[in-house]
């Protein structure tokens, strides 16, 4: 399948109909085969001219022949988010897609206590200065005090291809010494009585973290992390179980003596382009505050 992307200020999406895909209906053609989502496809239907085949009106329910080129015009993004001047570490960014390294202690999304120190309203006012206009969609989510790899999507199409392919690589410092890789399988669920807090319990929703020590550093273990589940504190709450939370956790237990947030950082992102289909991983290196952990217990 043939793919060609323009991006102006409106976006349009041209797929060109493939010998399988041969006197099938446009609605299978374009949720099935071209990943488009129902909510998406739901606007296009209302959208004057929102998806033509052969520069002409198509209905979801007309069948295709092999070689029409099918069109569709991605509806117009309103970005209601607060623009706000402010660095952003981008690591990577093409049209379609954006890589930043968060930084520790900046939330992702406005809130009703943040509405102007976010990463949002940074990347809002960046796109602006750009004169791109795209609603702020993170695929990833990183707590307030987690650094790192954060990816981030320029339209429609984009958000709803990324999930699938997204693979991530955590670092963190746990306390303790930690002698061999292991996986922790424990269901977790929020803790009664607290909206944010984490707890391992036998009805919480099932959660599978990976994790493989790299070096030890008078009680700290450096430890990367690759998780199979993604829920909220699922690192945190999990290595906390096993007797080793994280340094700076201490929600979890984990001591403030070296650093005063959790000692996580999402180090890699990988990811299939949803456009060029090329298998892409940033990395970010580890920040200073996590890195001080271990020198300053010994490294």
């Amino acid at each position: 399948m043939n793919i060609e992307y323009n991006s102006n200020r409106e976006k349009t999406i041209l797929f060109t109909v493939p010998s399988e895909c041969d006197k099938i209906d446009a609605k299978t053609f374009l949720r099935r085969h071209c990943n488009i989502s129902a909510r998406t496809l739901s606007k296009l239907k209302r959208t004057k001219l929102g998806i033509t085949r052969n520069n002409e009106l198509l209905k979801t329910t007309d069948i295709l022949n092999v070689g029409d080129v099918v069109m569709i015009a991605m509806p117009d993004d309103v970005n209601e988010i607060k623009q706000v001047q402010g660095e952003l570490d981008i690591l990577f960014e093409d049209e379609y897609v954006m890589v930043v390294n968060k930084p520790s202690m900046m939330p992702v999304h406005p809130t009703k206590i943040h509405q102007e120190d976010t990463l949002a309203n940074i990347v809002a006012y960046y796109m602006h200065k750009k004169g791109e206009h795209y609603t702020f969609r993170a695929i990833n989510r990183l707590d307030r005090d987690t650094s790192g790899c954060l990816l981030i999507a320029k339209d429609r199409y984009t958000a709803h291809s990324l999930p699938a392919s997204v693979t991530k690589e955590y670092v963190a410092v746990c306390e303790g010494v930690i002698s061999g890789s292991g996986t922790v399988i424990k269901p977790i669920k929020v803790m009664e009585g607290r909206s944010i807090q984490r707890v391992v319990a036998d009805d919480g929703a099932h959660s599978v973290t990976h994790y493989y020590p790299v070096s030890v550093s008078n009680n700290h273990t450096l430890t990367r992390f690759v998780l199979e589940t993604g829920r909220t504190h699922q690192i945190r709450c999990h290595m906390s179980s096993i007797g080793h939370p994280l340094a700076g956790d201490d929600m979890y237990g984990g001591s403030l003596k070296f650093i005063s947030r959790q000692a996580l950082h999402c180090h890699k992102i990988g990811f299939i382009h949803p456009i060029t289909k090329e298998q892409i991983q940033i990395v970010s290196d580890m920040p200073y505050d996590i890195l001080s952990v271990l020198k300053t217990s010994g490294t």
